[in-house]
């Protein structure tokens, strides 16, 4: 199989389902070798199962392409180094990592527990920080080794809880935007070894927000239908490519058949003075500057 990825070894964790599914099916149509990582388990983290990630390497294999499963916990130190290796060992080498495994524990701050906190943040914070630590060291051994930057990808996955914010998500939303946070920075640390990190914010209908709008129309047989995960694969292929090299820290907004860059935090209206100031100072101030202000985007805009 020949396309826009042909030859490149991509991991994509959280394959197994929805919208990671679907970039592992259009990776390897574009004639990527696709590690694909899943766990198993349900929308809330519990459970496990190994059959979903190798039904994915079975569709794959079916269409003419190279894949093959892992079942690592990706929050997992060893487990995310060792997902790394596999590629490697598999398929001679890594080109792209894609990090898009995640769970939902919804719960409004006055009664969020520790334990839904923990495990939500350590999923996606950790669960993007281990492969991604991995990855990369391995992506710098390689450019000293060969004198010069490689042509690597890393692109996570970010969210509109996280970077607009969504009430009953402090949790989801915490972590989401700080993984945005950390494609901007490891952007900048990675791109001198030719490293690129970007990070896609998708909107579809999968198993994790299927039930978040439950009155909503569903298209006719036949129409597109701009809730499908398979709409947002496309970019996450062309970020994969070796056309994407130019890119980097951006968070891209990916829902149907729109696709919006994110421009993120900016410095909007300023007061300064040449000394400290008094907090009695401040209530002459600062509600005007906030009126002066761009109001905050929401999930809408």
């Amino acid at each position: 199989m020949t396309g826009l990825c042909d030859g490149r070894v991509v991991v994509v964790t959280g394959a197994g389902r929805g919208i990671g599914r679907e970039y592992a099916l259009e990776l390897a149509r574009q004639g990527a070798m696709v590690v694909v990582n899943d766990l198993g388990s349900e929308p809330d983290g519990t459970g496990s199962s190994d059959g979903v990630a190798g039904e994915v390497v079975d569709e794959i294999r079916a269409m003419g392409g190279e894949a093959v499963a892992n079942g690592a916990d990706v929050s997992d130190w060893d487990a995310a180094q060792g997902m790394i290796q596999q590629a490697i060992d598999t398929f001679g080498r890594l080109d792209v990592l894609i990090n898009n495994a995640g769970i939902l524990r919804d719960r409004m701050l006055v009664n969020m527990s520790e334990e839904e906190w923990d495990l939500v943040t350590k999923v996606h914070l950790k669960g993007t920080f281990a492969p991604a630590r991995h990855a990369a060291a391995y992506w710098r051994a390689q450019s000293k080794e060969q004198g010069g930057p490689v042509d690597a990808r890393i692109i996570n996955t970010t969210s509109v809880s996280g970077i607009f914010g969504n009430p009953g998500q402090t949790n989801y939303g915490a972590a989401k935007a700080g993984i945005a946070g950390f494609t901007v920075i490891a952007a900048r640390e990675l791109e001198r070894y030719g490293i690129t990190v970007n990070a896609i914010s998708p909107g579809a209908l999968t198993r994790l927000t299927e039930n978040l709008n439950p009155d909503r129309e569903e298209p006719a047989e036949g129409e597109f239908n701009p809730g499908a995960p398979e709409n947002i694969a496309p970019v996450a292929v062309w970020l994969a490519s070796t056309e994407s090299r130019e890119v980097t820290g951006r968070v891209f907004i990916v829902s149907g058949g729109t696709v919006s860059v994110g421009e993120g935090w900016r410095r909007g209206p300023t007061a300064t003075k040449e000394a400290r100031w008094d907090p009695t100072e401040l209530g002459e101030v600062i509600p005007g500057l906030v009126e002066k202000a761009e109001p905050n985007s929401h999930m809408g805009s």
